[in-house]
């Protein structure tokens, strides 16, 4: 038997989670007014910009956007990694909570002319959870069906009660996941090989680990060239 002290591996760690969130922090300020002062770019009060200054314009808010993304979930991680999830319990309705979600993706989907309808069981439960938390999830899951959804393609969203809980599931008919990195995706950083699309591995292991913390559950279905389903289940107010 062998004992080492891990100490000093714990601090190392400990370090790590408090560099992550405080320089994430410190560069999502001046993205922000970066982000900002795009926008004012964009609008035509300030001046008209030509053809070429707009593409410009529009590329360098695409990328802007992608980083403050980065950073909110490197944020988020290092909230999960130091153990303190911080939870505001409250009850609300399983309508508000999609409608709140796919109105924040509603232009993503337009882009891609993509369809996304509701389908809700009856008599639904009012949920005892975070809302806001529960919203990111549910943001999460739609952006990638979107990402991964064909043009012109469609996306269910559906919700129902089950026991002392509510199933919520957001289903695309996209590309699917090979079965042998099914049970890998919510791992952090992971990747399925070959993908093409742009993204930091880190959305849905943090989306598993806000369900987990609310003492629900979470899993995907999914069929190579047919689509996927991502499920979570949280809590019904008793």
């Amino acid at each position: 038997i062998i004992l080492r002290n891990i100490t000093p591996f714990k601090e190392l760690d400990t370090a790590k989670t408090n560099f992550i969130a405080t320089i994430s922090h410190e560069l999502k300020t001046p993205l922000a007014s970066a982000d900002f002062s795009l926008k004012l770019l964009e609008d035509e009060r300030t001046g008209t910009l030509t053809q070429e200054q707009k593409e410009l314009v529009k590329n360098l808010k695409s990328d802007n956007q992608r980083l403050l993304r980065i950073l909110s979930e490197l944020l988020d991680l290092s909230q999960v990694d130091s153990g303190r999830i911080q939870l505001q319990n409250q009850i609300f309705s399983v309508k508000d909570l999609i409608q709140k979600a796919i109105a924040t993706t509603n232009n993503a989907a337009k882009e891609k002319n993509i369809n996304i309808s509701v389908a809700l069981g009856k008599e639904l439960p009012l949920l005892q959870a975070d809302e806001e938390k529960t919203v990111w999830v549910m943001n999460n899951f739609l952006t990638n069906a979107i990402r991964y959804s064909p043009e012109n393609g469609e996306i269910i969203v559906k919700a129902a009660s089950k026991d002392n809980s509510v199933k919520l599931s957001i289903q695309d008919f996209g590309i699917g996941i090979d079965p042998a990195y099914q049970q890998k995706i919510f791992d952090r950083f992971f990747r399925v090989p070959g993908t093409q699309k742009k993204g930091t591995g880190l959305g849905l292991a943090i989306s598993k680990e806000f369900i987990e913390a609310m003492k629900g559950t979470v899993h995907v279905e999914s069929e190579p060239g047919k689509g996927s389903t991502f499920t979570f289940y949280l809590p019904a107010n008793s």
